[in-house]
C-alpha cells in the first residue's frame, strides 16, 4: 500500500471533488432581483418574498402554518415564548448541538435541564429523558441531529402521557420524514435554520411550522414587535421583539427550496453508498438504518471511531491523517453543551428568577453524550454532494489511515 500522503505519499481521496457551498441557483437568484428591483426590501414594507416562502414550506411540510424569522436561535426563542414559557419553568434540552437548542431556554426565563444523547443516533437518549421529567418540565426542545430523526413514535407518547409541549429543532432536518410525515409537525412547533452551512441556506434565516391556530397567532404577534398579522402602523397588542425576516433573505430561500428535494435524493443515494463501505470497516461506527426513516435532510454527518481498531491511534491523529488523504472531517462539537461556560451559574443566573434552582451545569457527567465528544467524526452534508467514485475514496482513504496506523504512532 502506498504511503500515507500525511508523510508525503498520493492522497487516497484524490478523487473526491467536494463542491463549494452555498450554490445559487437561477431561481434565487431572479428572486433576489425582483425583489431588489421592487424596493420592498423590509416585510412591512408590502414586498411579496416572505408570504410566498411561508406559504410554499408550509406547503412542503403539510403544515397549517409557517412564520418566518430572522435566524434559527430566535426561531426557538419564539417557539418557546409562544408556548408559555414562564420564568423559572423547567425545559429538558438536549446535551449534544448547537448552543441555540439550550440557551435559548434561559434567553425566556426557563431553566434547562439536559438530557443524555444516544450515542447511537445522537439523539436524546429516550431512557433517560423519562428519568429527567420532574413536575416542574413544562416542555421539551428536541433536536433532529445532523437530520437523522428522533423516535418520533415513542417521543410523541412521551410527551402526550406528561402533557408537555415539544419543540422539534429541524435546524438540520430540511427535508427529513418519520413513516412519511415531514419533521417538524409532530410537535407544538418545527423550527429551522436557514444560515449559510445549511442544505437550505440564505445567508440568515430561519421559520417555525405548526398546526396549532392559537400558537400560530401568538408566534405572528410576537416575532413582528406585537403587531397583528398584516398591520404595519404603530397599534402593538404585546410586549415583543422584531424577529421578522428580510424580503431579500426569504427571496434567497425561496429559491433554494426549489432544489432541495433534488439535493437530498442524491446527499441520500450517496450516503446509502458510503455507509455501505464504512460498514466493513473494523472500528467505524455508522447510525443505524432505520425504515421509519423514510427521507433524510441533511447538515452534519458524523461516524464514531474506535481507536483500538486502529492500534491506538488517537482521534486527533486519525483525523489529522484523513485530512491529508484528501477527506475534509472533523471532530464537530467539542464538549457537551452543559460544560458550555454559556451555562457557568453566574450566566444562567442573570436570566432566572433569584429563587430558580440553577443545577451544578459543569459538574453533570452524561455517559452518551460525553462518549461521543470523545469518539465523534463529522463531516458536512456538501462531501454527499461529490460524485459516487469520490465517495467511495472516503472509505479507501480511511482503509489506507487503518492499515499505516502503526506508521503514525511511530513517528
Amino acid at each position: 500500500m502506498e504511503e500515507l500522503a500525511i508523510n508525503g505519499g498520493p492522497r487516497a481521496a484524490e478523487p473526491l471533488e467536494v463542491p463549494e457551498w452555498p450554490q445559487l441557483n437561477d431561481a434565487s437568484k431572479r428572486y433576489v432581483e425582483e425583489s431588489l428591483e421592487s424596493g420592498d426590501w423590509c416585510r412591512n414594507s408590502g414586498g411579496e418574498f416572505c408570504d410566498r416562502l411561508e406559504e410554499e414550506f408550509a406547503v412542503y411540510h403539510d403544515a397549517a402554518h409557517a412564520i418566518a424569522v430572522a435566524n434559527g436561535t430566535v426561531a426557538i426563542e419564539l417557539a418557546l415564548r409562544a408556548c408559555g414559557v414562564q420564568p423559572g419553568d423547567e425545559v429538558i434540552v438536549p446535551s449534544y448541538s448547537f448552543i441555540a437548542s439550550a440557551s435559548a431556554v434561559p434567553a425566556v426565563g426557563g431553566v434547562p435541564r439536559f438530557v443524555d444523547i444516544d450515542v447511537e443516533t445522537y439523539n436524546i437518549d429516550l431512557d433517560h429523558l423519562e428519568e429527567v421529567i420532574t413536575d416542574r418540565t413544562v416542555g421539551i426542545v428536541g433536536v433532529h441531529f445532523g437530520g437523522y430523526p428522533m423516535d418520533m413514535d415513542r417521543l410523541t407518547d412521551i410527551v402526550e402521557d406528561n402533557d408537555l409541549f415539544l419543540i422539534e429543532d429541524a435546524a438540520h432536518a430540511q427535508g427529513s420524514e418519520w413513516r412519511g410525515e415531514k419533521v417538524g409537525t409532530f410537535g407544538d412547533f418545527g423550527t429551522f435554520s436557514f444560515q449559510e452551512s445549511k442544505s437550505l441556506p440564505s445567508g440568515e434565516g430561519g421559520i417555525v411550522v405548526t398546526d396549532d391556530d392559537v400558537l400560530a397567532d401568538r408566534a405572528r404577534l410576537m416575532h413582528n414587535i406585537g403587531r397583528r398579522q398584516g398591520a404595519t402602523g404603530y397599534y402593538h397588542y404585546h410586549l415583543a421583539s422584531n424577529r421578522r425576516l428580510s424580503e431579500l433573505q426569504a427571496a434567497l430561500a425561496l429559491g433554494q427550496l426549489e432544489k432541495l428535494d433534488a439535493e437530498n435524493e442524491a446527499r441520500e443515494r450517496n450516503e446509502r453508498v458510503l455507509l455501505d463501505e464504512l460498514e466493513s470497516i473494523d472500528g467505524i461506527h455508522t447510525k443505524p438504518r432505520d425504515n421509519r426513516v423514510t427521507a433524510r435532510g441533511y447538515c452534519v454527518e458524523n461516524f464514531r471511531y474506535d481507536a483500538e481498531a486502529f492500534d491506538g491511534l488517537s482521534r486527533e491523529q486519525f483525523i489529522q491523517a484523513l485530512n491529508a488523504e484528501g477527506v475534509p472531517v472533523g471532530e464537530g462539537y467539542e464538549m457537551p453543551l452543559y460544560r458550555q461556560p454559556a451555562f457557568y451559574r453566574n450566566e444562567v443566573a442573570r436570566f432566572l428568577p433569584a429563587d430558580a434552582e440553577i443545577p451544578d451545569y459543569p459538574n453533570l457527567h452524561l455517559p452518551g453524550v460525553e462518549e461521543i465528544c470523545r469518539t465523534n467524526v463529522a463531516y458536512s452534508h456538501r462531501m454527499l454532494l461529490a460524485d459516487e467514485a469520490g465517495i467511495r475514496s472516503v472509505a479507501d482513504a480511511i482503509r489506507k489511515v487503518q492499515a499505516k496506523a502503526s506508521e503514525l504512532l511511530s513517528d
